[in-house]
Formats: structure tokens, sequence, C-alpha cells
């Protein structure tokens, strides 16, 4: 019999909050996180908007040898995951006596192998990268740094799907836990902000110029948009067997129902409308749900031209009939890229648990396909039972999550 799959726990450290209290706010305020990164300017980014996520510091919490392999997108795990954990009411010793496995969304680390080459440039000795250079750098940073620090046992992997990476890593992991492979898993994903990351994105116009309006210029599915803006951080969610998890008396967040996948097979960055409704489509088959199920729509929505038009259509095809409320809390937070399938997924509880529909801020004049959608544009007190949430990313990979109240 297949197993059901809850969340028990869950953190967050992002541009909106270095935790879930801080977050919650400003997801009811509609408060953006987006700024402007004077080395991007120095660097000769068109666009030095980004999401501020500030660094956190780990002296005291962490020891020296833990703290030289942690990459910056690893620390933003870290500080995720022990949210998290505390979340669960999971503790050392639990992970100790009992096997927990970690599956986490990551799809770079730029500034370890630049700053490793760096060294190599200048010195012309290797040996001087340092011991850490090859744990910050290899892709599976996150779930290594992880799995040593917590005193992770069971699976253990790194999920690198672009911008749906750690939309793909929660819905794996609830497979693994549905055919009775683990009874819980750490599940997440977690983006460097560093300067050094994105300048290959920048070099394709990708970004929004609205240098002189920081919070106005991610603008989902707004005619006037003029590229997304680029952020991170990290976010971390404990899934669990529901028997497990009400066996030891745990606090069920949310159960997760249905997972939906696509791949577009088209164009290497091109979105599709017809990829990202098989991906809905297969997570409502998925949930035994239908559209009217739905109470809210967390989009995919980055800002860009292109992106937003196909998930709008595809939105407007599958739920025009019903139309739930959509927003794109990108409006806030920009893209966070390889985080952002778990990130948008912890907002969305974080808005089932109060009660509200966060807005998509900066929506101020509709374009032929969005002006089909129920778009929330101010915080709108909300009872939600059930809510989806979109990834989908370059090379045409597409996830959908659904998740319902117990």
């Amino acid at each position: 019999m297949t197993k059901r799959v809850v969340i028990t726990g869950m953190g967050i450290y992002s541009c909106l909050g270095k935790n879930i209290a801080e977050v919650t706010n400003s997801l009811r305020e509609g408060k953006s996180g987006i700024g402007i990164d004077p080395m991007r300017t120095e660097y000769g980014y068109r666009s030095p908007l980004t999401g501020i996520v500030e660094r956190p510091q780990l002296k005291g919490l962490l020891d020296r040898r833990s703290r030289v392999c942690l990459p910056e997108q690893g620390e933003y795990a870290y500080m995720a995951t022990v949210e998290a954990l505390q979340s669960a009411g999971i503790d050392a010793d639990y992970l100790e006596k009992n096997e927990v496995g970690v599956l986490y969304g990551n799809d770079s680390s730029a500034k370890a192998v630049i700053d490793a080459h760096t060294v190599a440039l200048e010195k012309k000795d290797t040996t001087l990268m340092g011991s850490g250079a090859i744990f910050q750098s290899m892709n599976s940073t996150v779930t290594m740094n992880l799995s040593t620090i917590f005193k992770l046992r069971g699976i253990n992997m790194t999920i690198s799907a672009a911008c749906a990476s750690s939309s793909h890593a929660v819905g794996l992991g609830m497979m693994f836990i549905r055919q009775g492979l683990q009874d819980m898993i750490v599940c997440g994903g977690a983006q460097e902000t560093n300067y050094l990351s994105m300048g290959s994105f920048d070099g394709i116009n990708t970004f929004s110029v609205r240098i002189d309006e920081p919070t106005k210029a991610s603008r989902p599915f707004d005619a006037n948009r003029d590229g997304l803006v680029p952020s991170g951080g990290a976010a971390t969610v404990i899934l669990e067997e529901y028997e497990h998890a009400v066996k030891r008396g745990a606090t069920i967040l949310g159960e997760l129902v249905g997972y939906g996948f696509s791949s577009n097979g088209g164009n290497i960055s091109q979105p599709s409308d017809i990829g990202s409704r098989i991906a809905m489509e297969r997570s409502l088959a998925d949930a035994g749900m239908g559209i009217a199920d739905i109470d809210y729509i967390n989009a995919h929505a980055t800002s860009t031209a292109q992106g937003d038009m196909f998930e709008a259509m595809a939105l407007d095809s599958l739920f025009g009939s019903v139309r739930p409320l959509i927003s794109s809390t990108k409006s806030m937070t920009g893209h966070e890229c390889w985080m952002a399938g778990s990130s948008e997924l912890v907002y969305s509880l974080l808005m089932m648990h109060n009660s509200f529909v966060a807005p998509n801020i900066n929506f101020e004049q509709p374009d032929e396909y969005s002006k089909n959608l129920n778009i929330a544009t101010v915080t709108t007190p909300k009872n939600i039972n059930a809510f989806l949430s979109n990834s989908f990313g370059f090379g045409g990979t597409n996830s959908a999550l659904i998740v319902k109240k117990i």
C-alpha cells in the first residue's frame, strides 16, 4: 500500500527574512527583498539588482572544519535546516539513533570554483586553494555538508534541474517515502547570491534594468515587465511518513499529495504552455484531485515576457473555469532559482497556516494572457485547504507540487 507523506517541519532563510516569523510578516505586508549590489556594477553587470540576503554568522554555531567546507549557499541551507529540524521536534539524539535522508536542490557552486581558480592563477600552487575548496565547489556540496553536519544516514543526493531543482527534490522525497524506502527525509533547495554566480544570466539580457526602482523591478504577469531579478538563500522542509509522524507526536503542517513533472523537449531556453500544463495535470492526477479543489496557486512566473506568457496560457487553459487565486511570490523575492521550488512551498505553507494569500506586487497592468487570471494584487484573506506550486527551468524541466491540509 502506498504510504502517505506529510510535512512536519520547515525552515527558511531568504531576502524576506532569516526565519519563519520574519518571512511570514514580509509575505503578509507584501514587502520586497530586492536591492542593488554595488559589486555587480563594478564587475560589469547590466543590472545590479538582486535579492539582498544577509550572510549568517556561523562561528560559535559550527566548528571550524564544518565552516571551511561550506560554500555560501551551504551556509543558508544549514540555517534553514536547523530551523526546520527544530520545527519538526527533531534533535541531535534523534538523528543519531534514526535513519534520516537528505535530498536537496542545487545547480551551481560558482564562487567556490572561481575562488580556487583565482588562487591557483596568482600563486601557481594548487595546494594553496585550501582544504575546503573541493567540498565547496562540487555541485553536491549542500547534501554532502548537511549529511555530515547533521549525521544523516539515509538517502543522500543532490538534484540538479535548473530552477525546478528543489521542487523535484521534494517530489522525489515524497516518492521515496511513499514506497516505504525512508521514513523521514530532509528536502529543500539552496541558491548562492554572490555576483560571480549570475554573470552569464545577465549577459543574455535576462535581468530587469529597472535600477531606479529596485522594489518594483520584479513584475510577474505585468505587461511592463522587463526581466527577472536574481535572488537566493535556502529553504528546508521535513518530509515524513504519516504514521511515523503520528507515532512520534509530530505536528503535521500539511500533506504532500501530488507531484507532477514533464519535459518540454524543445528549445533549451524556451518555456512551454503544454509542458507546464502536463506537469500540473499530472500533479492533480497523482493527488486524486480536480481543478476545483485547488484554492491557491503559487505561480512560477519569474517576470520574463515569454515565461510568464506561457505559464499564464497553461493556467488559463487548465483552471480558467474555476479561477483560483494566483500570485507569484517572486514579485517580492525575485527569482530564487535552485531554491525556488522549496522556498515557494514554504511561502505557500505559511499562507495556508495564516489564512491569507500574499500579493503579486507590481502587477499594475495585465497583458492579453494574464488578464484572464485571478491574480491577487493585495494581501487577501483566504482559507486555503489545498494549494499548487509550480516550478519550471531551463532545459524544459517542469515540476508541480500539491499540498493539502489534514
